[in-house]
């Protein structure tokens, strides 16, 4: 329904107007009236109806200059004078002001309906165009972005482009959002639809389907906030069950600053997808940082005596890890078998090798040490794992972790059956590993199924042993790191906290004032004012 104003000096004039037809059935409704020049044109900007009826003398202005100003202030509608002279320089200055029909008093009534009929009739057509080219400008906007992010765009976007759809930002990063159980098909939730609660003037991401994935645009500083507000969710509690992030896998690409460059961060994203096998257990998010190109540290690991950590999963690699671990089990050194399946773990994470690659190298890998206790041992009768299982069971597993516990599990057994030595301290090892591991992602059920324990057992074990919680000791290891690294000048925030283990900066800050009772600036002051004289 359209909407109609009118406008009349004279009252019984404008009761006149509204039932001098039956606007209802040419499709209008009255949404107001005035009665002078001011009042009217201070409605029709207000109301913006999409049809003015006025009488040419309002008290105050002409309804022709009324309908001018509406008209320079951004009114869109049409409008019909009514005027009681016939002049042709009135007519003229009235279509001049951008008047729709001009019609003279006393007012006919058929040449009234067919003036509105006319301009129900054009309002019509210009709604369905504009519906059309919204449909044509929304289809646009899929097809450019996703040449954008592919890197098929032909020739680069205009500022026109960019400003028409809202495309400008100071900085951009891509999303892929995934199911977290089965790994193929859209979750029931996707990290879009979380984001339009917050999305501030539609302006903070862009959604789009490539490659049958789901993919979200981030635009500007705030949409890589609230990112990083997501991973601290996923990061700092468990998930609840039927949480709509419980059911999402998110991979996300490097911050680009320039729209040219959005195809570096969906590459990553892509990438990763293919890396979930290297995610901690109960992990929803992995980044740019894990990739080999992002990431490269050395793995040291794998090979004592190798330099060049190209080579990671070479032949002597392989024969220099096989008897190191040999050494550490016949020695029953469980600190060493664990901190050195940790370091594999992480190392193995930063190659570039194909993920076939790495399990084959993992089943060699067990089945060299196997081969070496057996012929140590050849008199103790110990349980082994078949060939054929193992290599079944390590060609199958959808995740790293999994290989690594096993394989955990497996010279635990080893190392059971060759001396059973006393475990009393499993917790002190577990505390050296933490001393020494607290600056990378350790999470406490990882750690136990390295130890061969349950993580809710070992957790309980830990508090009453130690005092406090395990995320609570680790917390307190790093922010102690931190607070040695603050007296160094030449480190800014944001890198101490990555070097404590800190990815978010804000999060860092948290943690630290909540150990500390004051920000790292605060502190540093502080520290400032008691070394001085």
């Amino acid at each position: 329904m359209e909407t109609l104003f009118i406008a009349d000096d004279e009252a019984h004039i404008r009761e006149g107007l509204k039932y001098i037809t039956d606007w209802e059935s040419l499709g209008f409704r009255i949404c107001g009236e005035a009665s002078n020049g001011g009042d009217a044109l201070a409605q029709i900007l207000a109301l913006k109806p999409s049809l003015v009826l006025m009488d040419i003398r309002m008290p105050g202005m002409l309804g022709t200059e009324i309908i001018r100003q509406a008209k320079d202030a951004g009114f869109k509608g049409k409008s019909i004078i009514l005027s009681g002279h016939s002049s042709f320089t009135y007519a003229q200055e009235a279509i001049e002001g951008g008047v729709s029909f001009y019609l003279t008093k006393p007012v006919d009534e058929d040449e009234l309906y067919q003036a509105v009929s006319k301009i129900k009739e054009l309002l019509s057509a210009e709604k369905q165009q504009s519906s059309h080219l919204a449909a044509y400008r929304t289809k646009a906007k899929h097809v450019t972005l996703h040449e954008l992010v592919t890197n098929t765009l032909s020739p680069p976007l205009s500022e026109e482009d960019i400003r028409q759809y809202h495309l400008q930002a100071n900085v951009y990063q891509i999303v892929i959002c995934e199911d977290f159980h089965s790994q193929q098909a859209a979750p029931p939730y996707t990290f879009a639809e979380l984001l339009k609660v917050i999305n501030q003037d539609n302006n903070i991401f862009e959604h789009l389907t490539v490659n049958e994935k789901d993919i979200v645009l981030l635009k500007g500083s705030f949409g890589l906030h609230k990112l990083a507000d997501f991973l601290d969710s996923f990061e700092e509690r468990p998930l609840q069950k039927g949480s709509p992030m419980e059911s999402m896998f998110l991979t996300y690409g490097r911050p680009v600053s320039s729209l040219e460059d959005v195809h570096l961060s969906y590459e990553d994203a892509a990438a990763l997808l293919s890396r979930r096998f290297f995610c901690a257990p109960n992990q929803h998010a992995i980044g740019y940082d894990m990739l080999p190109e992002h990431n490269t540290g050395n793995p040291k690991y794998l090979s004592e005596t190798d330099s060049e950590p190209a080579s990671a999963i070479s032949a002597q690699a392989l024969s220099d890890l096989a008897g190191r671990f040999s050494g550490y089990i016949q020695s029953y050194n469980r600190r060493m078998t664990v901190e050195t399946l940790a370091g594999l773990e992480d190392t193995l994470a930063r190659v570039p090798d194909k993920i076939s690659e790495i399990k084959l190298f993992l089943t060699d890998l067990y089945l060299q040490i196997k081969e070496t206790i057996n012929k140590n041992y050849a008199s103790t009768e110990i349980p082994f794992t078949a060939n054929s299982a193992v290599i079944e069971f390590i060609g199958s597993r959808n995740y790293l972790y999994e290989i690594i516990q096993f394989l955990s599990e497996q010279f635990e057994m080893f190392m059971n059956a060759i001396g059973n030595p006393s475990r009393n301290t499993v917790l002190d090892d577990m505390l050296y590993y933490i001393d020494h591991n607290f600056q990378n992602n350790i999470k406490l059920e990882t750690i136990a199924s390295l130890f061969g324990y349950n993580s809710a057992y070992l957790g309980k074990i830990f508090t009453q042993q130690v005092g406090r919680s395990f995320n609570s000791y680790v917390d307190h290891k790093r922010i102690e790191y931190s607070k040695q690294l603050l007296e160094d000048d030449n480190l800014k925030v944001y890198e101490i906290a990555r070097q404590a283990g800190y990815k978010n900066v804000d999060y860092f800050h948290k943690k630290f004032k909540k150990y500390v009772g004051k920000s790292p600036a605060e502190y540093l002051k502080t520290k400032e004012k008691t070394a001085s004289p």
